[in-house]
């Protein structure tokens, strides 16, 4: 049987995002997303979440690159700038030996936290944004226990590209995460995804691109990342990734699209259903 969980990553990045995230389960082929739980509107968007779209699978994403941490200034110093602010991913990239990891599972337990006093159930899974959990051995070991921690599923980390690299990720962690990724994974046997499609983002956020995926599905369960939203002002003023959002939400609302997937026989799922 073929499979997919469509993730709609960074839902509470805005109000307009989250609106954005819900009409595409509403209207279009999302299954599942998960929350920026350090974001002003969150805690609101999950609350709306959960009268508008009760069957969308929540999850938690891990952030270590945008806004502020939920936790106390003193108990989280390794993690932010002296503003008290995240770095943006390029920097924690060349700070990440001087990252405190203990201080990391604080914020990251924080932020799940959150997510279950907002919704009043655990998260269906962890991943995180810009993909930081996977950016260390450390990282993803800490995002592995809190995921057994809390019973919950991760998404896959590895994304092969036909050139050999790895679809998000950057290049410094590419050749490090073949080797510490497969050694976690079969350590602490997570509940996943069996393949995880990066690559429908920005450029490649196009018909050709979502089409070429649905071709490539195999047996058993894959995730497509995606990032549908409505572009408002704060948005367009704080991200680069912003009317982006707009085009993918055109695309995952279009109906040829789910009427392809039925064509296929593939059934769309979401995290939960991860046994």
């Amino acid at each position: 049987m073929i499979r997919l969980i469509v993730n709609a990553d960074d839902y509470g990045r805005t109000a307009e995002v989250s609106r954005g995230v819900r009409q595409a389960h509403l209207q279009g082929i999302v299954t599942s997303t998960t929350c920026m739980m350090n974001m002003p509107t969150t805690t609101a968007d999950i609350r709306i979440a959960m009268e508008e779209t009760p069957d969308i699978g929540m999850g938690v994403h891990l952030v270590l690159t945008a806004g502020k941490p939920l936790s106390p200034p003193e108990a989280v110093d390794t993690l932010t700038d002296p503003q008290g602010w995240f770095p943006k991913y390029d920097r924690l990239l060349t700070r990440l030996e001087e990252t405190d990891i203990a201080q990391v599972k604080i914020e990251w337990r924080a932020q799940i936290e959150a997510f279950i006093a907002a919704s009043g159930r655990r998260p269906t899974h962890l991943d995180s944004h810009h993909h930081s959990s996977f950016f260390s051995e450390p990282l993803m070991r800490a995002m592995l226990e809190l995921a057994c921690e809390y019973n919950c599923a991760i998404r896959l980390p590895r994304a092969f590209r036909s050139d050999g690299g790895l679809d998000s990720l950057p290049e410094q962690v590419q050749g490090p995460i073949q080797d510490y990724a497969p050694r976690l994974l079969a350590e602490f046997e997570p509940r996943r995804p069996d393949a995880f499609f990066g690559s429908f983002y920005d450029d490649l956020a196009t018909r050709e691109e979502l089409l070429r995926i649905l071709d490539q599905l195999g047996e058993g369960i894959s995730e497509m990342m995606c990032h549908p939203g409505y572009a408002d002002p704060s948005l367009i003023a704080s991200s680069y990734y912003s009317r982006q959002r707009e085009s993918e939400l055109h695309l995952l609302t279009n109906p040829s699209i789910k009427e392809m997937i039925a064509q296929k026989g593939i059934e769309l799922i979401s995290f939960a259903e991860i046994g």
